[in-house]
């Protein structure tokens, strides 16, 4: 599996721009005045992993695939989004589909309009943040009233409901984000990711600053760092307009490119890797002759689980997993050498699967 992240914020802050260039793609139209993007765009992007390169070397692998991620851009949103204003119910919804929030806020001065007349990252994000929290509150002053009085009747699970969206419901009266909530147990927390709620989901700020800021960030990008800190979210620096010339480049050239400008490596491959940390998800491979594959599982997953990515029939009829460390793999030149040097491990059902196991799995259905 991979992941799905909706780019949300204000109009004009760089979504659209961003979105182009982490797809590679002109799907969105980029432009200089609200909602202009009217359907979200879903754009699926390769994972970059040099380590499937390296696998796929050894393996000698006709072909190489890669995991993917969905970016969703999606329409810019305005105060008063919550109560429909702008386009504000649609987009609502369109947030509410997605694994995790990338907000791009604005942290460069420009002709470009801001909506709300000032570039001031912190103010952007509280704007769509509280915006948010309204159609959040909104929603569970409706559902928990109902599942306080299900409860009352001695329905277990309106009980569990009612317990953990009631939480949720104080946070947010509080003015605090639902994804503060602490679910007592596993149904508790199963019933609160089944409310979708907006403000629940792990948020990713993106600072989009100038060409100049790009490799150390701006004293507007600072504060947004701070900001993430104080909250348990996630912040990277991308500057939009190099990464929208990087894609017009050849592959050949893009590290000499970046390389000038002080940068190691494209946003992308940020936002990619705080995106992996955001959603606690880990990485595992497959490969032979005929190709080698990158997976993409939760962080805490058993084989068998890991065998359903690749195919249902794989977890159900689950037998066995045979798993090399990446480095093992390497070390020891494929998996016959690891073989012989007792690299290869037969594992079972409770074996949790780590970040670069190369796998084979034995099912039988």
């Amino acid at each position: 599996m991979g992941f799905k992240c909706g780019i949300v914020g204000l109009p004009n802050v760089g979504k659209s721009t961003l979105f182009n260039a982490l797809t590679e793609t002109a799907a969105a139209q980029a432009a200089n005045y609200p909602f202009c993007t009217i359907e979200p765009n879903v754009g699926q992007v390769a994972v970059p992993d040099p380590r499937l390169d390296k696998l796929a070397e050894i393996a000698g692998s006709a072909k190489k695939i890669e995991t993917q991620l969905a970016f969703v851009d999606i329409a810019g949103l305005v105060r008063g989004a919550s109560k429909g204003e702008g386009l504000g119910n649609q987009f609502l919804g369109n947030i509410r589909e997605c694994d995790a929030i990338i907000h791009v806020l604005r942290c460069f001065e420009g002709e470009v309009t801001h909506v709300e007349g000032k570039v001031d990252p912190i103010a952007d994000a509280e704007t769509v943040e509280t915006e948010l929290m309204l159609a959040d509150l909104e929603s569970l002053e409706k559902r928990v009233p109902n599942l306080v009085k299900k409860a009352q009747q001695g329905d277990k699970e309106s009980k569990a409901a009612a317990s953990v969206l009631g939480q949720a419901l104080d946070l947010l009266r509080d003015g605090k984000p639902a994804r503060l909530t602490e679910p007592r147990d596993e149904d508790e927390k199963s019933l609160f990711k089944q409310a979708q709620l907006l403000t629940a989901k792990p948020v990713l700020y993106v600072c989009n600053v100038d060409e100049g800021a790009a490799a150390e960030g701006n004293a507007l990008s600072a504060k947004v760092f701070e900001k993430a800190k104080a909250e348990g979210a996630r912040a990277v620096v991308v500057s939009a307009a190099i990464e929208a010339e990087i894609v017009t480049l050849d592959p050949a050239d893009r590290g000499e490119f970046l390389g000038e400008l002080g940068l190691k490596e494209t946003g992308l491959a940020r936002v990619i890797r705080a995106g992996y940390d955001l959603l606690h998800l880990l990485t595992f491979f497959t490969c032979g002759p005929k190709e080698a594959r990158a997976w993409t599982i939760p962080a805490g997953s058993k084989a068998p689980q890991a065998a359903g990515a690749i195919h249902s029939d794989f977890e159900r009829g689950f037998i066995r997993a045979e798993t090399i460390a990446f480095d093992d793999y390497v070390a020891c030149r494929g998996e016959a050498g690891a073989r012989d040097a007792g690299k290869l491990r037969s594992e079972g059902k409770d074996y949790v699967v780590h970040d670069g196991d190369v796998m084979l799995f034995r099912f039988n259905v």
